[in-house]
Parts: C-alpha cells; structure tokens; sequence
C-alpha cells in the first residue's frame, strides 16, 4: 500500500465530507456518532483531527466506502491510504 502525503488525504477527507453533506442518510448518522453540529463541519473543515474523523467514520463500512469512492472515482483503497496519512492513522501493533 502506497502511502499518500498528508495534503493527498486532506483534500480526500474533503472530498468524504463533502459527500456526507450530499448525503440526507448519513448526514444524521454521523452527527450523531460525532458530536458534530452542522455549524462544525464548516469551521473544522481544515482541522486534521476532524478530517481523520470523517475517514474515521466512512471506514466503519464497506459499503459507504464503496457508495463515495463510486461517487467521486476513487480506489476502494484509498480512504484508507489516506486515512493511515493523517494523525492517528498509523499502523497498531498489539504485540
């Protein structure tokens, strides 16, 4: 797996945000799961922390994953390259 560059999954977690916003079913989901209110992915849309939450919870199913990669003509992979790009995204080796 090819890592991508903090910028490459910056502007992917964007474009995941942005998805979600189009999203009427997940929208609320994610709120939810998050804590987020509307006026939040607007001001926190530059912060790193918040963009490794929406990748965060695209991750959570594979069928999302496959709903936005579809949409915005991206690998099934690359949520997570640029995920493993952002804080906190690094590999966890339990032993």
């Amino acid at each position: 797996m090819t890592p991508l560059t903090q910028q490459s999954a910056e502007i992917l977690a964007l474009e995941a945000l942005s998805w979600l916003v189009g999203n009427d079913e997940l929208l609320p989901v994610f709120l939810g799961s998050t804590g987020a209110s509307e006026a939040d992915l607007r001001e926190r849309a530059k912060d790193r922390d918040f963009l490794a939450s929406v990748l965060d919870f695209l991750l959570m199913d594979d069928a999302w994953v496959q709903q936005f990669c579809d949409a915005s003509d991206h690998a099934p992979d690359y949520p997570m390259r640029a995920r493993a790009a952002l804080p906190g995204g690094g590999h966890v080796n339990w032993t």
